[in-house]
This record gives structure tokens, C-alpha cells and sequence, in this order.
């Protein structure tokens, strides 16, 4: 193909087809600029806009605290006082619960005891992280392959379920293959329930957000139907529950219990790598992008954007279908309608904090992890709603999505301008 400053305007005098795309795709860093500067441009927006999740969420505790109100009844800065003690023990409690206390950590390492004690919150954050590391990767995937997979929520309940069938069922083959089975199955499951929207956007015109939608009830209530029917638990009472995995299907803990790490966090980093590899470093991932960005740009390249589409609807239901398989085979241990507590549809917001990069997915999965860990602690040592987390995600989300008020409070310069990048997805929407 020739350079892709080389392509020459169409007939109605426009840039030929993914003249901009290819022109972006071919533009070299400026040398001269320090890498500590390319760095804090990449993350300026991220960083900022997490500060200020912070800080509004540290207004609504302040807003939502009896103590705060009673204190300046008697005076202002009695008042004042009580508030920024409300806030500092709401984030202190949320820092010590996510990530543990610093003062246990350091007597525990200069003595040598007590040492699981001290480091289980962490290890519990990388446990809460995992789901969200695979649905993130889930959804950066299909958007960089532009389509818009609203349909997490079911395909981690359909890999967490055929994971379960396998799990409980005694094979007669060693762990390490018992385990294997139940997640490939799992990631089969995933990539089916992926694959129908894709196919489906493809060849009949058909929304895909509407179609995963919909596969999203029914991946529900079918589970629903196997776990009060044939996959239910004996002596459950009628409960929705499945039988417990077997020990042979288990994802091995790093440490003993009680400390809860298991070897599918590290799985999730190695494969939010390898995605980021194959994404950009290879012909492969050039293609599945450049088919999201712009389908006429793909088309002139020579590229099937249908088989495109598909296939990434497919790969991003296979990662979400991992995400229900590791849930089951190495935290909850059975079957049950809480097994995804709305990480299908959290991963929208985290892949957009994390720009759809595979490791931005992790950065962004390990803030997700802490807060909801974090809060945890928050409210069982100072009674503030875990609803203060929430309003902080969104508030993150909302910044994110619109950098522009980020620049505007902060004083940033648009250095997008005059050099900007393509970030549309023709895909979506069915256009």
C-alpha cells in the first residue's frame, strides 16, 4: 500500500477513503518532546479526572453526614471541623480496607507475624479486581473492533454455568485438566453467546446493543430454569444454587487461606498483555481496528469488515465468558444469580477511563477494585452508603467522557488540536 500521506482526494475534491485514519495510524511521536511529558499527557485526563471524582464525592459525604449538620449548629468552625474529619475518616477507612493499614503491613514484615492478617485487604482488592480486568478487556476489544457489546452481563453468566457443569462433574481427569476443561467451556459458552449479535450485526443489519440486550434475558433465565431445575443443589430448599465445585476444578490459591488470592488474577494480567500485544503489534490487531474505525477505510484496504465485526463480537465474548468461569472456579465455588454483580455493564465505564488499551484496562480494573473493597470498610467503620462509591465512578465516567470540562477547570491546553485522533466508531449503531 502506498504511504498513506500519498492517498490522493476523491473526485468530489474529499481525503480518499481513511486518509485520516491511515495519516494517524503512520504519524511518529515528536522525538523531542521528554518522555516524563508524553507520559503526563497520556494520563493528565485520567489522574484529573479521578481527583475529581474524589473530591465531589467528598462533598456528597459531606453533604450526607447528620454529624456534619449537628456541628455547625453549635458553629461554623466547629462545623468545618467535623466536615473535613468526615471526609478524612471516610477515605481513610476506604484506603486501609482497599489496600490494608500501613503501620500492620510494617510491623507485620519487622516481626514476621500476623502477616496474612495484614495483607488481606490488598489481596482481596487483586481478588475484586480480576472480573473487572476480563469484562474491561471484553469491552475495549469490541469497541476497538466497532461494536458496542452491551450483552457482558449474560455472556459471563453462560461461561460461568457451563464452567459449573463441568466443575461439578467428576471427569476422572487430573486438577490441572479438570480445571482447563471447565474454562474452555466456559470460553466457548462466552464466545457463542458473543458471536449470534456479531453475526446477526453482520449479515441481517441488525442493532447490536438491542441483540445483547436481549441475549441478556436470555442468558438469565435460562439460567435461572437449570439452577431450580436440573443443576440445582440437593437439600437447597429451592434455592438457586448448583452443587459445589469439585476440588480437582478449583483455581489454586496463591497463599493459604485466609488469604483468598487466586492464580487467576495473574491469568487476567496475562492476558490483558497478550490483547495489548496482539492489538498493536501485530497485522492482526491493525486489521481488527482499522475495520472499527472506519469501514470504508477498511474496504479500501482490501479488508471483510464483516468478518471483522464478527469475529471481534466473538473474542469479547469469549473474555467475558472467562470472567464468569474464573468467578466460579476460583472465588464463589458454586453457581448462584449473583455470580456477576454488574460487571458487564460496569466494564462500559472502565473501558472508556481506560481509553480501550488493554493495559489501561488493568490500571483501570485495580481502581475499580479498590473502591469497591475500600468501600466496604468505609461502611461498616464510619456508616457512609457504598452508594458514595458509586457517585464517585460516575463522576470519574462523566470526565472522562467529556475531557473538555477536565481542561476547562484545570487550565489544560487542548493539545489535540490541529493533530487529532480518530476515535469514531462507524460500527456502532448498526452504520
Amino acid at each position: 500500500m502506498n504511504d498513506p500521506k500519498e492517498l490522493k482526494p476523491n473526485e468530489n475534491g474529499k481525503p480518499a477513503p481513511g486518509n485520516v485514519f491511515l495519516n494517524e495510524s503512520g504519524r511518529k511521536t515528536d522525538k523531542k518532546e521528554g518522555w516524563p511529558r508524553r507520559i503526563w499527557s497520556a494520563v493528565q485526563i485520567p489522574v484529573l479526572a479521578i481527583l475529581s471524582g474524589l473530591l465531589l464525592g467528598a462533598v456528597f459525604i459531606v453533604v450526607t453526614s447528620a454529624n456534619v449538620y449537628s456541628a455547625f449548629g453549635t458553629g461554623f468552625g466547629a462545623g468545618v471541623r467535623e466536615a473535613f474529619s468526615t471526609i478524612a475518616s471516610a477515605y481513610g477507612a476506604l484506603f486501609e480496607g482497599a489496600f490494608g493499614s500501613p503501620a500492620r503491613i510494617a510491623e507485620a514484615l519487622r516481626t514476621g507475624e500476623k502477616i496474612e492478617r495484614a495483607f488481606k485487604p490488598l489481596f482481596q482488592s487483586f481478588v475484586e479486581t480480576t472480573p473487572y480486568i476480563f469484562t474491561g478487556l471484553a469491552l475495549a476489544l469490541g469497541f476497538r473492533a466497532g461494536v458496542f457489546n452491551i450483552g457482558g452481563e449474560g455472556q459471563i453468566y453462560i461461561g460461568a454455568v457451563l464452567a459449573t457443569l463441568v466443575g461439578t462433574t467428576d471427569l476422572g481427569i487430573p486438577p490441572a485438566l479438570h480445571v482447563l476443561a471447565a474454562i474452555l467451556l466456559g470460553v466457548l459458552g462466552g464466545a457463542f453467546w458473543g458471536f449470534v449479535p456479531g453475526w446477526l450485526k453482520a449479515n441481517a443489519g441488525s442493532h447490536e446493543v438491542i441483540n445483547t440486550i436481549m441475549m441478556n434475558y436470555i442468558a438469565l433465565r435460562l439460567v435461572e430454569f437449570l439452577l431450580t431445575g436440573p443443576m440445582t443443589k440437593a437439600g437447597s430448599g429451592g434455592m438457586p444454587t448448583s452443587n459445589n465445585i469439585l476440588d480437582s476444578a478449583r483455581i489454586p490459591l496463591v497463599f493459604p487461606r485466609p488469604l483468598t488470592l487466586h492464580w487467576g488474577f495473574f491469568v487476567a494480567i496475562a492476558v490483558a498483555i497478550l490483547a495489548w500485544f496482539i492489538l498493536f503489534k501485530t497485522k492482526w490487531g491493525f486489521n481488527l481496528q482499522i475495520a472499527g474505525a472506519n469501514k470504508h477505510a477498511a474496504k479500501y484496504a482490501g479488508l471483510n469488515v464483516n468478518v471483522w465485526m464478527v469475529l471481534g463480537m466473538t473474542l469479547s465474548g469469549a473474555l467475558a465468558g472467562l470472567c464468569g468461569s474464573v468467578q466460579v472456579l476460583g472465588v464463589t465455588y458454586s453457581m448462584g444469580l449473583g455470580v456477576s454483580s454488574g460487571y458487564g455493564f460496569d466494564a462500559i465505564s472502565l473501558a472508556l477511563l481506560a481509553n480501550n488499551n488493554p493495559l489501561g484496562c488493568v490500571l483501570a480494573a485495580l481502581l475499580f477494585g479498590f473502591l469497591k473493597t475500600g468501600s466496604r470498610a468505609m461502611m461498616s467503620r464510619t456508616g457512609i452508603p457504598l452508594d458514595i462509591v458509586s457517585i464517585i465512578q460516575a463522576f470519574i465516567l462523566v470526565f472522562i467522557a467529556a475531557p473538555a470540562i477536565i481542561r476547562t477547570v484545570f487550565r489544560l491546553r487542548d493539545e489535540s488540536k490541529g493533530d487529532s485522533k480518530v476515535v469514531s466508531l462507524s460500527g456502532l449503531g448498526g452504520n
